[in-house]
């Protein structure tokens, strides 16, 4: 899968050009502890290596294409206190590549790897401190002319290449999102069994983690929401630490990581099981457009189009209930809605929850090709102090799947946690 993904970008490459991905830094979560360790996604895509301090070459010179890393070296002491090293000779084999350094040389011998290219692809400013070492490199080869140094003279940045490669998922990544939603959906369906009147929305969170966890995903794919009464009204609200209400709604958004792949489900449910009559007209509507975008998604079909068939259910339900007032079309085209409706329909998804890829505009437009994977999560939040009735006051509803663009149509990959109210309010009552 790596070596594939390398020869593709070996073809978009120029002749005499190198690509240079960075690993991510270790984080400092207080003094002298880390956060646990989070490869950076573009260049895990290229290596499958996990492990911070190194930078993957991949050159394509006169026709040849290799691939060198620069890693840490083995070190016993180190690896005592902080874990085991591949080293450069495993790494080699492991990681099916021509040549392993020793990151800790990187100063000395990286105008060794650039001599005589042209071109350097590079994410300037992701990582200033790499960006220095290679402008360094650089500027040795420039200097050194009279031995023979050619430096390169392009710098051109490879992420409108690589996003447009992570656009379109393989079959083996699909597979790993496939399991991903799996996962995400069995911590789902745990916090609606688990869910009871009195608990902290933290007890839920750790329900979610624990099945994560116990499936070999090894931490969410970013910060858990749990948000009962009008907290769900916040959209990224990860304090989670209030009581949970009788007569709460309560919303989670959650998705476990897995093998390095995002899952990113929300669903809305009642805390006691059972929905409000006004609860279940507000969570019918967003139902209802939610299903109908799925519904729509092929290839040639955009975002933007299935968001027009979630704004007309969603405005004219609203209408219907009095919360909202006046013509549709009208309230449409003046964005009236977005008082109750003020995010997107859905992102791109997979390595990154928040996944790479151009949308063409901000009305997300570009239309939907097989392979592609997004998330559909209308939503609609009621504030406390909205001019409504008091039944719907303080009340946000979400619904979100993983889907996947297929030949004819698309497969959902979150689709293994329930989602009408006949289904919740049986799981829960089981």
């Amino acid at each position: 899968m790596f070596l594939s993904r390398r020869q593709q970008l070996f073809t978009a490459m120029s002749d005499n050009s190198v690509a240079i991905f960075c690993a991510a830094e270790e984080q400092t979560r207080s003094r002298d502890t880390e956060f646990p360790f989070r490869q950076d996604s573009d260049f895990y895509y290229f290596s499958g290596f996990n492990e911070p301090k190194a930078l993957l070459l991949l050159i394509k010179q006169a026709g040849e294409t290799r691939t060198v890393l620069f890693n840490r070296s083995k070190d016993k002491l180190a690896e005592i206190w902080q874990g085991r090293r591949v080293g450069q000779e495993q790494a080699v084999e492991s990681l099916v590549i021509d040549k392993a350094l020793a990151v800790e040389e990187l100063a000395e011998l990286l105008h060794l790897e650039l001599d005589g290219l042209d071109k350097v692809y590079l994410a300037q400013g992701r990582y200033p401190a790499y960006d220095q070492l290679i402008f360094s490199a650089i500027e040795s080869l420039r200097n050194g002319l009279r031995q023979g140094f050619k430096a390169p003279s392009q710098i051109e940045d490879w992420r409108p290449i690589v996003d447009e490669m992570r656009l379109i998922k393989s079959a083996d990544e699909v597979a790993l999102m496939r399991k991903a939603g799996e996962i995400s959906a069995a911590g789902h369906v745990r916090a609606m069994r688990s869910s009871k009147v009195g608990m902290f929305e933290y007890q839920l969170e750790a329900e979610i983690h624990h099945e994560f966890l116990m499936a070999g995903a090894r931490s969410p794919a970013y910060g858990t929401i749990v948000g009962a009464g009008d907290n769900a009204c916040i959209l990224h609200y990860t304090e989670n630490q209030s009581a949970m209400q009788n007569g709460d709604l309560v919303l989670i958004d959650a998705g476990a990581e897995y093998q390095m792949y995002a899952g990113d489900i929300t669903r809305t449910f009642p805390v006691n099981g059972k929905f409000g009559p006004e609860q279940a007209k507000l969570y019918n509507i967003v139902l209802a457009a939610q299903v109908a975008a799925i519904e729509m998604l092929k290839p040639g079909v955009s975002i933007f189009e299935a968001n027009q068939v979630v704004l007309n259910i969603m405005v004219s339900g609203l209408v219907e209930l009095g919360i909202m007032q006046g013509d549709v079309a009208t309230l449409i085209e003046e964005e009236a809605y977005k008082e109750y409706y003020m995010h997107g329909l859905g992102h791109w998804i997979g390595l990154d929850v928040h996944d790479v890829g151009d949308y063409y505009d901000v009305k997300r437009t570009r239309p939907l090709a097989e392979g592609m994977a997004i998330t559909i999560e209308p939503g609609l939040y009621i504030p406390a102090d909205a001019d409504v009735s008091a039944a719907y006051k303080g009340v946000g509803i979400r619904i979100e799947d993983d889907v996947v663009i297929t030949a004819n149509g698309c497969e959902v990959l979150t689709a293994d946690v329930p989602k009408t109210i006949a289904e919740i309010e049986a799981l829960m009552a089981s």
